[in-house]
Order: C-alpha cells, then sequence, then structure tokens
C-alpha cells in the first residue's frame, strides 16, 4: 500500500543547494582542464558553458511564467527572487521597483561564502555571479542588466541594476 506522500514529488532542491551540488562537479572538471589548457582557456569553457545554461534556465522561466502569469516582465521576475533568497541565501536591500524599472543591492551571498568555504572561489564569480545577465538575457533579452560590484569580488555588496529601454516593447500577456 502506498501514502499520497511516497507518490508525491520530491520537493525542489533550493537553488543554494544546485550550486554547491554544481559547484563541487564544476571544481572537478576545472581541475582537470587547468593542466591540459591552461587558467584562462579552463575559466573561458567553464564561463560558457555556465553561460548557456543560465540563457536557457531564463527563457524557461520566462516561459513558465508567460504560462501561469500572463507575463515575463520586470515585476513577474522581481516575485521570483524569493527562489534566489530562499533559506536566506540572498539578503536583498530593494531600492527601486517600478514597471521599467528594478534595482536592489544583496548585502549577504551565502553563495559566496559557500564556495569560498568549498575552496572554489577562484571560479565562484562564473558559477554564480556570471549567470545573472546571462539569464536575464534568456528570461527578457530586452533588459539592459547592470552591476558594478560584486561580494564574490571583495566589495560590500552587489549592486543590481535592471531596466527596459524607454519607449522600448513591453511584454504583453499572450
Amino acid at each position: 500500500m502506498t501514502t499520497d506522500t511516497e507518490n508525491a514529488a520530491p520537493a525542489p532542491l533550493p537553488i543554494l543547494e544546485r550550486r554547491r551540488i554544481e559547484a563541487a562537479f564544476a571544481k572537478a572538471l576545472y581541475d582537470q582542464l587547468l593542466p591540459e589548457i591552461g587558467r584562462e582557456r579552463a575559466r573561458a569553457v567553464l564561463a560558457r558553458a555556465i553561460e548557456v545554461m543560465a540563457r536557457e534556465a531564463g527563457a524557461a522561466m520566462a516561459a513558465e511564467d508567460r504560462a501561469t502569469r500572463g507575463t515575463a516582465d520586470l515585476a513577474t521576475f522581481h516575485e521570483r527572487l524569493a527562489l534566489w533568497t530562499a533559506g536566506d541565501a540572498l539578503r536583498l536591500e530593494v531600492i527601486e521597483s517600478a514597471p521599467d524599472r528594478l534595482g536592489f543591492n544583496v548585502t549577504r551571498c551565502r553563495y559566496a561564502e559557500s564556495y569560498r568555504a568549498m575552496g572554489v572561489e577562484e571560479i565562484g564569480d562564473i558559477l554564480s555571479c556570471n549567470r545573472d545577465g546571462e539569464f536575464m538575457c534568456g528570461y527578457r533579452p530586452d533588459v539592459r542588466f547592470t552591476r558594478t560590484q560584486t561580494i564574490m569580488q571583495g566589495a560590500s555588496h552587489c549592486d543590481f541594476r535592471y531596466s527596459l529601454p524607454a519607449g522600448g516593447p513591453q511584454e504583453s500577456p499572450e
């Protein structure tokens, strides 16, 4: 006899936990690439792979948001930030939230803390920080993303700024 809980789908892993698992694999791969192709090329190969994954994840989330919420815009993206902050993985200070702008600072990043603890801080920027702009390219290619500093690189906070071009195309519900 089975129960409802036995048949239930497992809860999805929090993003922080997924990043830890990915980081362990990425480090093993990176360590093998280093003697073969050198640091610069190994970082570039890893970065390209992460960028592709991030764009695909952004596009998949946008498709899901269009299907379930009717749109994939900065407001829906703002709501989705809870996925990355779950379990106090990130602490955010929202600077502005408008239909054409979203700005926030990350004042604590457990992703960076985890990478340092795992000994993968050399590639931590690739594993997380480089995803951010590429994710948005998949989610909304017309959104401009800027960030001038990251905790992973030693700054006190990360400054995320997203904006739609003035008079640019707006997402309409499908």
